[in-house]
């Protein structure tokens, strides 16, 4: 009851904090469309995809943005290669809860499914699992895990393939990142000091079972590191910590072939700004002239030079207890914003149920200047994942937690789709529910979104 109130009262401090304008622009998002426009067809290509990690099913759930329907849910479990008791995730009528199915006795699959990228050109992502300590990599044309084997045992009531163990890097591996040039995948270890650099067609060749050795070395870093996000030109590469208030920055000073030679260029103290040191994501802005960092213990955002690599232009509160998580970037005719996913969940969302809110930031005025303008209601509960499509009209966000008792969707975890062509008033386009994966023993309900790329394979994307 105190978590609501303080809710309430974040919402309530927050709201009289913006000036007269903002607070029109707030209250026109909440208001639902009556016939919200949906984004041109043009807009979308057949190939385009929308990928969720699903920590807790292990499971990425791929949507397809041109009906807004979940077309596939690629395995990353180990359930049902075998039809024995041992290996399969329901066995005797009896479904293991989410946070045991991972113990079941000879399990190998994915554990925390977590971080997700594509590579420049979208035909690639990685994928990490925390707590199984690897990366998967998954064609993202086909939508297939790379390295899966035929299955020795398959048969009517198992799965035909055999999960592939991925690449095993160290402890927590969190959010990987591809180089600008995509020849290397830079993979933060949270659970240790170090970044883990693989070369990409390496990793290829030693998940499909060429004997090969993908790691180049680890680069040392701060404690705890979360991500990695390089600047526009790939001449830079930034470090977030979730352990120490600090922001690293490596020229990565790259060879003749392209292949990184990291150097570390500055160490950034950030604990003015940060001062619970938990920065998990930061993203670069579509101009590349700065990089936005995600303090979400400290309910905040930071907007970080590139120019000049390191000054902190500018910190933008973002309300009591928001917990922001992602960010992403809208640029279109009729404006520019950031818009933040915040974890904290408030009464009065849409239909009454209780909701999480995307955090609206003009960003048409200088960072000193830059604030929270509005925002909107999600759909969902602890937003947490974020990405827009090419058009920059169309936006989807990922959940944590399921939907509640009472409201069309109980029971599922939801991706919201957003028109966003009025990027200061987003209009929401439909809740998705991520539905199940179907094993032959049963039905492994998709669980506890985290990350959302939306990817577009065969063209340069916003990784490139």
């Amino acid at each position: 009851m105190n978590e609501l109130n303080n809710d309430r009262r974040g919402f309530l401090k927050l709201a009289a904090a913006l000036p007269a304008t903002a607070a029109s622009s707030w209250a026109m998002a909440q208001a639902p469309a009556a016939a919200p426009a949906v984004a041109a067809s043009s807009d979308i290509a057949p190939q385009d995809r929308v990928f969720i990690t699903n920590e807790d099913s292990n499971t990425i759930s791929v949507i397809n943005p041109a009906s807004n329907t979940v077309d596939t849910t690629i395995n990353l479990t180990s359930f049902d290669e075998d039809a024995r008791p041992p290996f399969r995730y329901v066995t005797g009528g009896v479904m293991p809860a989410h946070s045991a199915m991972i113990h079941k006795p000879l399990y190998h699959g994915c554990i925390d499914a977590h971080g997700a990228v594509p590579n420049p050109d979208g035909t690639l992502l990685a994928t990490s699992g925390r707590g199984s300590s690897n990366i998967y990599l998954i064609d993202a044309v086909n939508r297939k895990v790379l390295g899966n084997l035929p299955n020795p045992q398959a048969g009517p009531t198992t799965n035909p393939e055999r999960l592939s163990s991925g690449i095993l890097l160290g402890r927590e591996p969190h959010e990987p990142t591809f180089t600008r040039n995509g020849l290397e995948l830079w993979v933060t270890i949270r659970g240790e000091d170090r970044i883990a650099i693989l070369d990409v067609e390496l990793a290829r060749k030693q998940v499909t079972g060429t004997p090969s050795n993908a790691v180049r070395g680890y680069l040392p870093t701060l404690n705890g590191p979360a991500q990695v996000w390089f600047s526009r030109d790939g001449a830079l590469a930034f470090v977030v910590s979730q352990k120490v208030a600090m922001l690293e920055i490596f020229k990565v000073n790259a060879d003749a072939q392209g292949y990184s030679r990291p150097e570390r260029l500055r160490l950034v103290d950030i604990s003015m700004h940060d001062k619970p040191a938990f920065t998990p994501f930061q993203k670069l802005s579509p101009d590349g002239s700065q990089m936005w960092l995600s303090h979400k213990l400290a309910d905040a955002v930071s907007i970080v030079s590139v120019r000049d690599p390191g000054q902190v232009l500018a910190t933008i509160a973002l309300g009591e207890m928001a917990r922001p998580n992602h960010l992403e970037f809208v640029d279109n005719a009729r404006g520019q914003v950031t818009y933040m996913s915040l974890a904290r969940v408030d009464d009065g969302g849409p239909n009454g149920a209780a909701s999480s809110r995307l955090a609206i930031i003009d960003r048409s005025v200088p960072p000193a200047q830059q604030k929270v303008v509005g925002m909107v209601y999600t759909g969902g509960r602890e937003s947490h994942g974020i990405w827009t499509n090419p058009a920059n009209n169309l936006l989807y966000v990922a959940h944590e937690q399921d939907e509640l008792p009472g409201t069309a969707n109980a029971g599922q975890t939801v991706c919201s789709a957003f028109d966003v062509s009025n990027p200061l008033q987003p209009k929401m386009i439909t809740q998705i529910p991520l539905g199940a994966l179907k094993l032959p023993s049963g039905e492994l309900r998709n669980k506890k979104s985290i990350n959302l790329v939306y990817v577009r394979p065969g063209t340069r994307g916003q990784t490139a």
